[in-house]
């Protein structure tokens, strides 16, 4: 006699049933959707900087990563750096990225899609005219980003066009990136 369980199975790596539950109790009070996420910065020397990501503000109390996570940034020799991490703007492909990935992992999860491969391939145009103050005409920050997403799965070309379309849509970085985001800097001085 064998038992079976009803339990549901991950499907893509999600706990659907969580994240259905995450869905219920944000419309049930809407207030534990607001989150603040942080980074704390340290320049090292010339262009390279360190960053630590361990705490965070969410479901109305503070919160702190399972793991610290450091990451490195830096500019390549070519731009006057030693090449210890990605720039500050590569790090910015990798967040459309990695946010597309995860909404179309979600997605696909709650629409009862297995997924057998999804990756992309992000470039950033960028014209150093602007950042070098050479040129008032050309603007600091990328000229264009094209993101060239491979899905596949077990569902036909239209849904899976679909499901990215939704995760382009709900995606937190895609609307920082194409909407303008008040950023505030405040100066603390010795």
């Amino acid at each position: 006699m064998s038992l079976t369980t009803s339990a549901a199975q991950p499907r893509n790596g999600v706990d659907v049933p969580t994240l259905f539950g995450t869905l219920d109790a944000v419309k049930n009070d809407p207030e534990i959707a607001a989150f603040q996420f942080r980074v704390r910065n340290q320049w090292q020397s010339g262009t390279h900087s360190r960053s630590v990501y361990d705490d965070f503000f969410g479901a109305k109390q503070e919160m702190a990563h399972e793991q610290v996570t450091v990451v490195e940034s830096d500019h390549p020799a070519v731009l006057v750096g030693t090449d210890r991490g990605p720039t500050p703007v590569e790090y910015l492909l990798h967040a459309v990225a990695a946010c597309l990935t995860a909404g179309i992992a979600n997605i696909a999860s709650a629409r009862g899609v297995t997924l057998t491969r999804v990756s992309s391939t992000v470039t950033g145009d960028i014209d150093l005219l602007g950042i070098l103050g050479l040129s008032d005409h050309v603007r600091n920050g990328y000229g264009q980003i094209t993101v060239t997403l491979h899905v596949e799965g077990d569902a036909d070309d239209e849904t899976l066009r679909a499901i990215v379309e939704q995760s382009r849509r709900r995606s937190a970085v895609y609307d920082a990136l194409t909407n303008p985001t008040p950023v505030q800097i405040e100066v603390v001085t010795g």
